[in-house]
């Protein structure tokens, strides 16, 4: 990857990602794949190397890296296993509303424990019946003194029965949008549960499963922010979390694309590599136009956000641009390898069926070109 960063410990920071992806994410990615297996101690040792708090203050335990750093790091480890980096964003996530919207209390209470490298985080936004439509969800909490009881199902929750935390986005009444409301549950709270695994596609050893809650008691002390500001919470944090993504399917594509010059350069048909033929050459060209192209645009987003300027729109485009070039980029791996590219030997197969998720997760790609759309109607091009 072409590298941009800022200063000579963010350089250092890049090279460790890039030596834990070599030594502890590549070496393990394909086998737990096949397994369906969580790599619960892989995130302790990316715990442990301050990779699960790098934007945030290093007063609550952060490493106070800008954006534009801690998504290149997302890159590195997603070229190696995407699950495992895809993981970090979504921890990240989980940890904004909190940082954001906490009480100064609440915050230096819970926060350097989240982001310590021991816990790892969840969001729980969709449910059954609301995925694109958030506002229209139905979990409802009711408060009872000083307790919220917690009634509903959310839906497509990463790390859902893994994590240490959930942050759940409830209705706390019926007036729409301004009627959600947030609170930080702990794994433990009464009448919280996880539900079986989803069975996936891709990404098996991400675990992702529905979070119930029947009568779950979270102390009221756990709201974050006011009543009534969970969607504009859940808003705000999605502009980041698509930023995640956007890096997350930019390391996916480099890696496939990487995968796929090194094998069009060692087979060979009619007596020379097909990298040598014009068909394959121009492919792997396009490949990588597309990714630098990919890349250029989440480090733009990513500084206007390091910068405090506006950057939703932008976030929208990255996330809709980078995905929809890795799926096309992990497809055209595939195809330069032939045959080969459709068997489990060779990883560009896994590339594949990852990258299509990357489609439709921190809203979707026709929502992205609802929100780019919209601002462009707003505020001009």
């Amino acid at each position: 990857m072409e590298r941009s960063l800022p200063t000579p410990e963010a350089e250092a920071l890049l090279d460790l990602a890039g030596e834990l992806a070599a030594k502890e994410l590549a070496p393990r990615a394909a086998e737990f794949e096949e397994r369906g297996e969580f790599p619960r101690e892989v995130f302790r040792t990316l715990g442990r190397a301050g990779l699960l708090g790098l934007p945030y203050p290093e007063s609550y335990g952060g490493a106070e890296q800008p954006y534009e750093v801690y998504l290149q790091v997302l890159e590195e480890l997603a070229a190696s296993w995407l699950a495992v980096a895809l993981g970090v964003s979504v921890h990240t996530l989980a940890c904004f509303p909190l940082f954001a919207y906490g009480t100064d209390e609440q915050r230096a209470r819970w926060l350097p424990e989240m982001l310590g490298g021991e816990l790892l985080g969840a969001y729980c936004l969709s449910e059954p019946g609301s995925g694109s439509d958030a506002a229209a969800l139905s979990t409802r909490a009711v408060r009872e003194g000083d307790e919220y009881v917690v009634n509903g199902v959310k839906a497509w929750v990463t790390h859902g029965g893994e994590a240490d935390f959930y942050n759940l986005m409830v209705r706390t009444s019926d007036d729409g949008a301004r009627g959600i409301s947030t609170l930080l549950a702990p794994a433990g709270t009464p009448g919280l549960r996880a539900a079986p695994p989803e069975r996936k596609m891709g990404m098996k050893s991400s675990t992702t499963a529905q979070i119930v809650l029947e009568d779950a008691r979270v102390p009221a002390e756990r709201l974050l922010g006011e009543e009534g500001v969970g969607f504009r919470i859940a808003l705000s944090a999605l502009d980041g979390g698509r930023l995640g993504i956007s890096a997350c399917a930019v390391g996916l594509a480099q890696g496939a694309l990487d995968a796929a010059l090194e094998y069009a350069k060692v087979r060979t048909q009619f007596r020379k590599p097909i990298v040598d033929f014009q068909g394959i050459a121009f492919m792997l060209a396009d490949m990588a136009t597309g990714v630098e192209a990919a890349r250029a645009l989440y480090l733009s987003a990513a500084r206007k956000r390091d910068a405090g300027k506006p950057y939703g729109r932008d976030a929208a485009m990255a996330k809709l641009f980078a995905t929809d070039t890795a799926m096309r980029v992990a497809t055209d791996a595939v195809q330069v390898h032939g045959g080969y590219g459709y068997v489990t030997e060779y990883p560009v197969e896994r590339y594949m069926r990852e990258a299509k998720v990357l489609q439709i997760v921190e809203g979707t790609n026709q929502v992205q070109r609802l929100v780019i759309s919209r601002s462009l109607v707003k505020d001009g091009g």
